[in-house]
Formats: C-alpha cells, sequence, structure tokens
C-alpha cells in the first residue's frame, strides 16, 4: 500500500518558530518530520525494519568512504538540515565538505544545521510515493552548495541521479552507483540495497 505522510497546517497565526519546531521534533523522536518552506509539517511513520536495514547500508558505505577520504562528515537520517527556503529535511544519508561545516557556529551545528549537504541520498520505501521524493530531490538541487543527490527507487530498481542546472538522469537496475567526481573514490554498491 502506498501512502503519504500527514500533513499538518496551522493558520498563519500559529506557525512554529525554528525553536518550536526543533522542541515538536526532539518531543517526537520515534516519527520522521519535515517542514517544508511553507511552514506545512509532514510527519511520516518510522521506516520499516527492511527499509531501515537498506538505510543503514547506503549511510555505512559512506561513512566508510568518508572516514577514509576525510574531507567531510556524514549525517545519517535523524539529522536535520534547515534550507535556505525555510523547509526543515532530513535525508537519508547527506555528506557535508568540512570546509563548509566548520563556518557554522557551534550552536548553529547542534539544530537543525542552517546548511544543504553537498551531496544527498533519498530512499524510497514501499509506502512512499514516488513524485513527492523526486519534488524533495529538485528542492535540494535549488539550494546553495548542494553538488549532487541521488534518488533510490528500490520498487522500480532505479536511481535517479540530480546535480544542480542539469536534468534528471535515471540508471536502470544498476549494480553501482558512481558518485564521482564530487565524492572521489565513492562508488554505491547497490546488491543490499535492491
Amino acid at each position: 500500500m502506498i501512502s503519504s505522510p500527514l500533513i499538518l497546517h496551522f493558520p498563519s497565526s500559529m506557525q512554529m518558530t525554528d525553536e518550536d519546531f526543533f522542541a515538536f521534533c526532539q518531543e517526537n523522536r520515534d516519527l520522521r518530520i519535515e517542514r517544508n518552506q511553507f511552514g506545512e509539517i509532514s510527519i511520516m511513520p518510522p521506516a520499516g525494519s527492511e527499509t531501515g536495514n537498506r538505510e543503514g547500508n547506503i549511510f555505512g558505505q559512506l561513512w566508510v568512504w568518508s572516514e577514509k577520504d576525510s574531507t567531510g562528515i556524514t549525517f545519517s537520517p535523524s539529522a536535520g538540515f534547515t534550507l535556505s527556503t525555510g523547509a526543515e529535511r532530513s535525508p537519508d544519508a547527506s555528506w557535508i565538505k568540512l570546509e563548509r561545516w566548520n563556518q557554522l557556529t557551534p550552536k548553529q551545528q547542534k539544530k537543525f544545521a542552517p546548511i544543504c549537504p553537498d551531496f544527498v541520498i533519498e530512499l524510497r520505501s514501499a509506502s512512499d510515493n514516488l513524485q513527492p521524493l523526486k519534488e524533495k530531490m529538485q528542492e535540494y538541487m535549488q539550494e546553495p552548495g548542494i553538488q549532487l543527490g541521488l534518488l533510490i527507487d528500490r520498487k522500480n530498481r532505479r536511481v535517479y541521479i540530480y546535480r544542480p542546472g542539469q536534468m534528471e538522469e535515471c540508471l536502470e537496475s544498476p549494480d553501482t552507483v558512481s558518485c564521482e567526481p564530487i565524492l572521489p573514490g565513492f562508488i554505491l554498491n547497490m546488491g543490499k540495497i535492491w
């Protein structure tokens, strides 16, 4: 069954501040919560075990590469970022160059950092609609700093590749996905993700 996240709409007089939204997310840690540029809050159920395993595999591969490369840091799906539009997003895996991350204050780094990662991955779970995920990827591509994004559609065995200012590219059932030259030497092995 494909479902959409629950979208909460608030009257303009009841909009949450960034601090309120962060506190709301902390109080509801078992939910996956994002907010779009219009202040609408999306509440998604936690990922199922199978999807959680695939997310872990993706993050693990990125983390191992990042530790060897040492030019940036990785983030799991529980990390949130505040985009330039005001949207707060939590990609399934992401990476930021150290030079960009270190420009943030310690206070900014502790909450939903006001930065878009250089690299993001979104994984479509069995219950996700594809179109909202594609729209989210396009949103990332409008952000300063983003260089590469992958949307992995396990259901149809496709990987959509996004680069700023370029058309979406689609790979059909690839064994691996190269993230070069943005992440030199990082090749995502799809064997345990499919």
